[in-house]
């Protein structure tokens, strides 16, 4: 038998915070690992804009990740609140997975996160996502310059669309994390309560299905969330928050087929999630400017 002097056997655990610029495909990443959907993905720039954790287990191994807004050069509140939001989420951690699409370089972003980095101590994993879309001399190519760029604990290429080298992932960083015990219990993917989960899966929908015409300034409030005592039945009532009425109308669109469209795509979801029947009721709302102001800001939880 294997001794061990640590007094939690070979059980391993930590927190690992995934960054990178927008867009890369860090929400796609951790919920590929989870093996469920709790972070949403559009293609749109910017979609998650909260830190959203979610919990991995594997044969003695827990790992705790930390969900990152895209690291960009900020402007306007909404935007520079969303930046922080990534920074911040970079300290107090084990272990920093680094995500960049190999397809479209962020010289800019990649310039911030590099300086970041070297504020800090801890080690760093450079992940680079989208393998599948490129030829392999291409990304050796890529990795020879980022070896060169920093001191990356390992650089491991992968496919989080398709699942390529996730697992080699997970198991690169089971040997950088410290012995511990599990923070969580064993059937928690995240600590995100399920009316946010539900928020962000309509926001989500809004994103795919207006295409170009929505920009990324809208917010989705929970007004009631609501199960019958039998378990059997989720109500729940929400609000689209938009900026102009322009944005109102491209929501709704002709005779609501848009909301009602969203709120199909949303409901199926939403049951998937919580393992009961769905009844969802959206509204939108107008309020004018409220990217810009704080304590808008604050109310839908940035």
């Amino acid at each position: 038998m294997k001794k061990t002097n640590n007094r939690f056997g070979d059980f391993k655990s930590g927190f690992v915070t995934i960054a990178g610029a927008p867009n890369v495909g860090k929400s796609t990443l951790l919920n590929r690992m989870i093996g469920e959907k709790i972070s949403i993905t559009s293609k749109k720039p910017q979609t998650t804009r909260n830190r959203i954790i979610g919990i991995v287990h594997r044969p003695c191994l827990q790992i705790v990740f930390i969900d990152t807004p895209g690291v960009h050069k900020a402007k306007g509140a909404l935007n520079i609140r969303i930046v922080d939001v990534a920074l911040l989420a970079m300290a107090d951690v084990d272990l920093l997975l680094i995500v960049l699409d190999v397809t479209t370089p962020d010289p800019e972003s990649e310039k911030i996160l590099i300086k970041q980095l070297e504020k800090q101590k801890r080690p760093v994993i450079l992940v680079l996502n989208k393998i599948d879309l490129i030829k392999k001399p291409k990304l050796l190519t890529i990795i020879d310059k980022w070896t060169k760029t920093y001191p990356f604990e390992s650089i491991i290429p992968v496919s989080a669309k398709h699942g390529t080298q996730v697992e080699e992932l997970i198991q690169a960083m089971k040997r950088i994390l410290p012995n511990g015990p599990p923070f969580f219990p064993e059937d928690a993917i995240t600590d995100m309560p399920e009316r946010f989960i539900a928020a962000e899966m309509v926001r989500e929908k809004v994103f795919r299905l207006t295409g170009e015409e929505i920009p990324y300034s809208i917010a989705v409030t929970i007004d009631s969330f609501y199960e019958d005592a039998k378990g059997s039945l989720v109500k729940i009532y929400a609000t689209i928050h938009v900026e102009r009425d322009s944005q109102k109308g491209i929501i709704i669109g002709k005779n609501g087929s848009k909301l009602k469209k969203i709120g199909e795509e949303a409901r199926m979801e939403i049951q998937r999630m919580v393992g009961a029947k769905v009844f969802l009721k959206l509204f939108v709302r107008v309020q004018k400017n409220w990217s810009k102001d704080t304590k808008a800001l604050r109310r839908f939880g940035y």
